[in-house]
């Protein structure tokens, strides 16, 4: 039953989305270290699966990528960053400028650094990594990768910067007032509402301990975001675990057969502490190592049963897989279709 409001809810087996954008803020923030992966994350779930159209509203800022919530990259819909970064950006920042100390930087030095990005970014421009560590540098600031990255860090916590539009597969900055539309000023109690709303509504069953490891919340904060969405909560026992799920999550008839190529980090798997109910923990190395890198796995009937990797052969694209001993084996014509789905959204 887990595996099976997962899937639902997660917009895996009927999904309701047309646009990019619109699916991004159903799912809150989708998590994009790996920039690709995280394009396929928004296709998948999408009923036209597009990869030009994912592109597109990255292009026009629809979609932003940025640090927040976690210590790493995330998608999330240009409407909500507002409204979310202040609820986990404060703690990011204590623990950029943690990393920075030891590199070397001081506030005085991230405040200037802050400076000079304000400067070359404003009026529309857009930079890349490289570029803006080279102007940094002449403007007599240490850059290398580590500093640079420390200095985009901290901008972004700040609400000063966020992901540009894409030059050709390399990505940019722009300034983030500039890209991200105003919007009115939400509470805190209302954000961490919106935000446990965003996360139930899509992760459901999850628990408390689930919500706190996606959000980047302390469990105090995750309780507090809980009890103010309790009414659109139901709490129900998964045996030993309590689980809540989200009013609007109905389980629909099991689809035996339905697989699925997830990308790697895709929230399925990562978006829960405890993942035993859809990946057979014998398995685990194989779908993630302990330094957090996760793979891209095959799933069946909501279960992780496979790895996946694509393979460029000339111009062609091969799919390839794996399967994992001892769990449900897809139907070759399931896997084909997951294929197809997969070379058609990288094709439209």
């Amino acid at each position: 039953m887990i595996r099976r409001l997962r899937v639902e809810s997660q917009q895996l087996r009927a999904p309701r989305f047309d646009t990019p954008g619109e699916l991004v803020s159903w799912m809150g923030a989708i998590q994009g270290q790996d920039y690709a992966m995280s394009q396929w994350a928004v296709g998948l779930r999408l009923r036209r699966p597009s990869l030009s159209a994912v592109r597109e509203a990255l292009r026009k800022g629809e979609i932003i990528r940025t640090h927040i919530l976690r210590p790493t990259w995330h998608l999330v819909a240009a409407e909500d960053i507002r409204w979310m970064l202040p609820l986990t950006a404060p703690r990011l920042r204590r623990a950029n400028e943690s990393y920075g100390k030891g590199l070397g930087i001081s506030e005085k030095t991230f405040l200037r650094g802050n400076d000079l990005l304000g400067k070359m970014l404003e009026g529309g421009r857009s930079l890349t990594k490289a570029e803006i560590a080279l102007r940094l540098t002449e403007a007599g600031l240490l850059a290398d990768s580590s500093h640079v990255t420390m200095f985009l860090f901290r901008a972004e916590t700040e609400a000063l910067i966020c992901s540009g539009p894409d030059r050709g597969n390399k990505v940019t900055y722009a300034l983030f007032d500039e890209r991200v539309p105003a919007r009115p000023a939400v509470s805190r109690e209302e954000a961490l509402a919106r935000l446990a709303t965003r996360y139930f509504r899509n992760h459901s069953p999850a628990s408390l301990e689930d919500f706190s490891w996606w959000s980047g919340l302390t469990l105090t904060e995750a309780r507090e975001a809980i009890a103010l969405v309790a009414d659109q909560l139901v709490t129900d026992r998964f045996a030993p675990l309590k689980l809540y799920v989200h009013a609007s999550c109905q389980e629909a008839e099991a689809d035996e057969d339905l697989v699925h190529l997830m990308p790697a980090y895709d929230e399925y798997l990562i978006s829960y502490k405890d993942r035993a109910a859809v990946l057979d923990m014998k398995h685990q190395r194989q779908a993630y190592n302990s330094y957090g890198i996760f793979y891209p796995v095959m799933l069946c009937q909501g279960r992780v049963v496979g790895n996946w990797k694509r393979e460029k052969k000339g111009k062609e694209i091969h799919i390839t897989h794996t399967l994992f001993a001892g769990e449900p084996k897809p139907k070759a014509a399931e896997i084909r279709k997951a294929v197809r789905r997969y070379l058609d959204f990288l094709e439209q």
